[in-house]
């Protein structure tokens, strides 16, 4: 008899979510895992990693200059996870967004990386960037703004 295994998208969703609780309890731990197992029914994935990852240096200054006046109205897009800031899908290519662009919720607007995982920075705002804070390469920290929106009508 064969075995019976869950669609594909159903997989999908279990992983996606399994990554994303697995990044929150990482982004609240004090110092580096060396190794994980995360496990589900029969299926397990193990990571190790040789030497402690190196503590991220303090975050680095905004982008914007610092006699600019801040905006009032804006609104900001945080970071998901403490990680090291992308604003592009991939090294060369264009940005998923610049200062002048409009956004709105669900857009994925930068790439945060944390401990080899890709977490999409997504919109809850529709409105104008008016300033990215962050440089590319940055790390950054859980909540901490990435992008400084007004919003718009």
């Amino acid at each position: 008899m064969a075995e019976k295994t869950a669609p594909e998208h159903e997989l999908g969703a279990v992983l996606t979510t399994i990554e994303q609780h697995v990044t929150r309890m990482l982004t609240g731990l004090p110092n580096s895992p060396t190794a994980l197992r995360v496990r589900f029914g029969d299926v397990a994935v193990e990571t190790e990693w040789t030497a402690p990852v190196a503590a991220a240096p303090p975050p680095a200054a905004p982008v914007r200059p610092t006699d600019e006046p801040a905006d009032d109205r804006s609104l900001h897009v945080r970071a998901p996870s403490v990680g090291v800031f992308y604003r592009a899908p991939e090294p060369g290519a264009e940005p998923f967004v610049s200062e002048g662009d409009v956004i709105r919720p669900g857009q994925q607007v930068a790439i945060v990386e944390a401990m080899k995982l890709m977490i999409p920075v997504k919109s809850e705002v529709h409105g104008e960037v008016v300033a990215v804070l962050k440089a590319n390469g940055d790390p950054v920290e859980y909540d901490e703004p990435l992008l400084a929106v007004v919003p718009v009508d």
